[in-house]
């Protein structure tokens, strides 16, 4: 396997995206020429073929909570992709050049990017580049609201709220394939799409409400972010788990109040009352592309757009209409 000093790659250029202040993406997301990163004795460069983005980019294009303004500003923005190894660091031993990989880290807006080998696995072998770039950052929330916080198990009534989105859609698949029965809520051009990826039931808000029917869960998963802590306990069984994942409104605590008071009410309760923040980690990469493999999960990609574009791809993910993930594509 061919290994590589920590060198700055022949000193050549690469373009990127760029933002050096907040604001709307179409007014601070720009594409420019700039330096290839350097490599260092525990990274990969990656040859970047395709580029997640998801609401967290969004975010932080407008510095929204105004909090995150106080935290460095990243000069390229972009969590989440898949590519081609280009080189590797002297002290990386699982990866090589022309491995095809995805995974997390920093400044994936670009052709090229260097990866720490500990957030970086073989791409799964059914997954286009596209696919693997989409499954990072909103796997590991699904996937942790799913198994950590709701604790879902076979024959769970599950329901979803925002099952069309990116998180909501590997949640409903993920707890599908744990056994169980689960109903998704989105808007009716998009109970199509929920149905086919293994929902049982749909709700289509503008008609009815979680409470209709008097129906019961074990699991809800909040992924939506603008319902009433009190309504959502309402079809909440006696000693089931309400996961709130993420917020809205706000442009200081962005909705994170409301999760404050189900952590500070939890106690008190039968009900489980959770919020969290997901964990990047390899051993979540590794069970995600399992269950790409195994076929129980499919990345679903909303839209998809050049480099040149990026704004637009980030844009349309702070709409919050997109119906899965929405990809930037880099390479070839």
């Amino acid at each position: 396997m061919a290994q590589f000093p920590n060198i700055l790659i022949d000193e050549s250029n690469m373009k990127a995206i760029t933002q050096n202040k907040y604001g709307s993406p179409a007014e601070v997301l720009k594409l420019e020429t700039v330096k290839m990163p350097t490599i260092k004795d525990d990274e990969v460069l990656v040859r970047v073929q395709a580029a997640a983005t998801h609401i967290g980019d969004w975010l932080l294009t407008r510095g929204w909570p105004y909090l995150v303004r106080l935290m460095p500003k990243a000069k390229i923005p972009g969590m989440e992709m898949s590519g081609i190894v280009e080189y590797v660091g002297k002290d990386v031993k699982e990866f090589g050049p022309c491995d095809e990989v995805f995974g997390w880290g920093k400044y994936a807006f670009a052709e090229y990017a260097t990866f720490s080998e500990k957030a970086l696995l073989l791409k799964p072998s059914n997954a286009t580049f596209e696919q693997a770039a989409a499954i990072p950052i909103s796997g590991f929330t699904a996937l942790q609201a799913v198994r950590d916080h709701g604790e879902v198990k076979a024959g769970h009534k599950v329901l979803v709220i925002g099952a069309s989105g990116a998180v909501g859609t590997f949640a409903v698949q993920i707890a599908k394939s744990y056994g169980a029965e689960v109903t998704g809520v989105g808007s009716a051009r998009n109970e199509d799409l929920v149905r086919s990826i293994g929902a049982d039931h749909y709700i289509d808000y503008s008609k009815q409400e979680i409470t209709d029917g008097g129906r019961q869960y074990d699991v809800i998963l909040d992924t939506a972010g603008n319902r009433s802590l009190s309504l959502l306990r309402r079809p909440l069984a006696k000693k089931g788990a309400l996961v709130i994942v993420g917020g809205s409104g706000g442009k200081w605590l962005m909705g994170v109040t409301r999760s404050i008071r189900a952590t500070m009410l939890s106690p008190l309760v039968s009900q489980r009352l959770r919020m969290f923040l997901a964990k990047n980690n390899k051993e979540d990469l590794a069970v995600l592309k399992e269950l790409i493999e195994s076929g129980d999960v499919t990345p679903i990609i909303d839209k998809t757009y050049k480099l040149n574009d990026a704004a637009q791809a980030v844009e349309n993910v702070g709409e919050r209409h997109s119906r899965g993930k929405t990809v930037i594509s880099v390479g070839g």
